[in-house]
């Protein structure tokens, strides 16, 4: 049975909502379900949602059993970059789910994984099988695959210690008018639209550093390299500067370029092997619309 565990620093409120800006995979009626059932505890007594907590208190909530879903083998086409016994990269196209969940059981990069590829790391259970770390339905680009769980633990670790690297290209709102910029704004879901992130005190940490590649008439093309990963962190932090993802349908003030979502594609990745120690980069193209955009907009220049 899963637990999940914190302590409370410098957070104020009802559970349910400290709850849903720590663990942020999770939705706020989620939690007031979990809270229902008394499967949260504070300092190990059972609380209710009106629980207003304290700094310091010790947080752990007990994770009912998942519904089983019937997750198959679909042979979609996919684009294995590299694959070896531990590991695999793939290059995610635009459009497609990484992982299933009760609203879509087909279509997604898992299902494919499962067809493509004959052993997957069980670390995150059958819905997430090889699974370390994401990137958002609509943004393309590489992700590592783990093959067996030895594999995912080395390859979280690096995440966790920010030894691996992320590096992505975005075509952003405006003309940045600097070379280059880090943006250290603590993210949690945000508060009245749950389908949104946002930058919020007493957020989870969250750094994204960015170079300007180029700039256009109203647009600028962007390298982010990630020091942190939050859910949306890209897409949430350069609307926070004022500089939103292009195409971007949640947080970009209006569509303005056609394209398949944002105009964000993860570039560059690069982690140490977890057999062999030695050290790996990795990096595809955008997407076809991506680089059509692109010349639309130097043509114009």
């Amino acid at each position: 049975m899963k637990k999940l565990t914190f302590q409370v620093k410098n957070q104020k409120g009802r559970i349910d909502k400290v709850i849903a800006e720590n663990f942020t995979d999770y939705s706020r009626s989620q939690v007031q379900h979990w809270l229902k059932e008394e499967l949260v505890t504070a300092n190990g007594k059972i609380v209710k949602a009106n629980y207003k907590v304290a700094n310091m208190d010790e947080i752990e909530i007990t994770l009912p059993t998942p519904e089983v879903l019937d997750i198959q083998a679909e042979n979609i086409p996919l684009e294995i970059v590299y694959e070896d016994e531990d590991v695999a990269v793939i290059n995610k196209p635009q459009g497609m789910v990484v992982h299933p969940a009760t609203s879509h059981t087909s279509g997604t990069l898992v299902n494919a994984l499962m067809y493509h590829i004959k052993d997957l790391s069980t670390i995150n259970d059958v819905v997430r099988p090889g699974i370390v770390h994401r990137i958002d339905k609509d943004t393309s680009g590489l992700l590592m695959i783990a093959k067996n769980d030895k594999a995912h633990e080395s390859l979280a670790e690096q995440l966790k210690n920010h030894t691996s690297e992320r590096k992505y290209i975005a075509l952003v709102h405006g003309v940045i008018p600097h070379e280059k910029g880090t943006i250290e704004a603590p993210i949690a879901r945000h508060k009245t639209d749950r389908k949104k992130q946002a930058v919020i005190e007493g957020g989870k940490p969250a750094i994204t550093h960015f170079t300007v590649l180029e700039r256009f008439g109203e647009y600028t093309l962007v390298e982010l390299k990630l020091e942190t990963g939050r859910t949306h962190q890209i897409r949430v932090h350069m609307n926070y500067i004022g500089h939103a993802v292009a195409g971007d349908p949640i947080y970009a003030p209006r569509k303005t370029l056609k394209g398949h979502g944002q105009f964000l594609h993860a570039k560059i990745l690069g982690f140490t092997h977890p057999t062999t120690g030695e050290r790996m980069t990795f990096e595809v193209d955008e997407p076809q619309i991506f680089k059509e955009t692109l010349e639309s907009l130097r043509k114009m220049q």
